[in-house]
């Protein structure tokens, strides 16, 4: 395994697994502990990012905690976090300090992490082709790097207030709407970065969950996306400019028999971003024997 990433789930069937397959429990105990101090530091890395990115802006997110399988459903635990949380944890020089901690406090090493949870998709064209951004420099994280169309799910979509800067409680966001939220952000993402039209794009089906070890295990949930546009096309779409154009700068085409060998004989693997990798690894493992 790449030591940028590891696996946290992985689907067993070849089809992936659909909304109704999906269920999500959200609690305050789901949140990340806090250490005295914690703030102070978070406030000062938040500071001092803003300072070298100021396109940088905070934001609620989901936070990962764990996942259970019941009743024949994969269901997401998940609290609450922030952007500025994950600038001042996940991506902060104590990183490794506070995974120590977690695991020595509560046998959990993201016991202190922020963790938001982000979603990625790999994204399949009608003439055979996957299709990778390359990551433009005014980005918070990996820039110039390759990725896969991604983001992450919003609380503030689900509570219907994308205008308010209020909190969020957990007892705001129904389960059943949240999981609609984690499968349709990933199509949102799409259209925003690719510019792909709604009709074109398939329901999405979660292929698994990886850990990005670069930013101290983050998670994102890996899907699959069938579009009815070939590469052409969609190249055609993106050079019009989608709401987040600004987020890369070209896309990358690459069939799917390259995808499935990307690791043993490519050099644009050492060009990925750890999500990519976590979403081909997944791809690969779940899909990799379908036609």
């Amino acid at each position: 395994m790449d030591p940028e990433i590891s696996l946290i789930f992985q689907c067993t069937s070849p089809s992936g697994i659909s909304e109704c397959q999906v269920r999500a429990e959200l609690s305050p105990l789901y949140d990340r502990h806090q250490l005295p101090g914690d703030r102070v530091q978070i406030e000062t890395a938040w500071a001092a990012r803003r300072q070298q990115e100021p396109w940088l802006f905070d934001g609620a997110k989901f936070r990962l905690h764990s996942i259970k399988q019941e009743g024949g459903r994969l269901v997401f635990r998940l609290g609450l976090t922030c952007y500025k949380d994950f600038v001042g944890t996940n991506l902060a020089s104590r990183v490794e300090q506070l995974r120590q901690q977690g695991h020595e406090d509560f046998g959990n090493s993201q016991a202190y992490l922020a963790d938001p949870l982000g979603v990625g998709a790999m994204l399949h064209t009608a003439d055979d082709k996957f299709v990778f951004l390359r990551r433009s420099l005014c980005v918070g994280e990996a820039p110039g790097k390759v990725d896969i169309p991604g983001g992450h799910p919003e609380p503030q979509v689900v509570t219907g207030d994308t205008a308010s800067e209020g909190p969020i409680r957990h007892q705001d966001l129904p389960g059943e709407l949240v999981v609609k939220e984690l499968f349709s952000s990933v199509l949102r993402e799409i259209q925003d970065e690719v510019n792909l039209p709604p009709p074109t794009l398939s329901c999405p089906v979660l292929l698994g969950i990886a850990r990005n070890e670069t930013t101290g295990g983050r998670a994102s949930a890996e899907f699959y996306v069938r579009c009815s546009l070939t590469s052409e096309e969609v190249q055609h779409n993106y050079a019009i400019g989608g709401p987040e154009a600004q987020e890369s700068t070209s896309t990358i085409f690459v069939t799917r028999e390259n995808v499935l060998m990307m690791e043993q004989s490519g050099d644009l693997w050492k060009e990925l971003c750890p999500s990519a990798k976590g979403a081909i690894k997944l791809y690969v493992g779940v899909m990799g024997q379908c036609r």
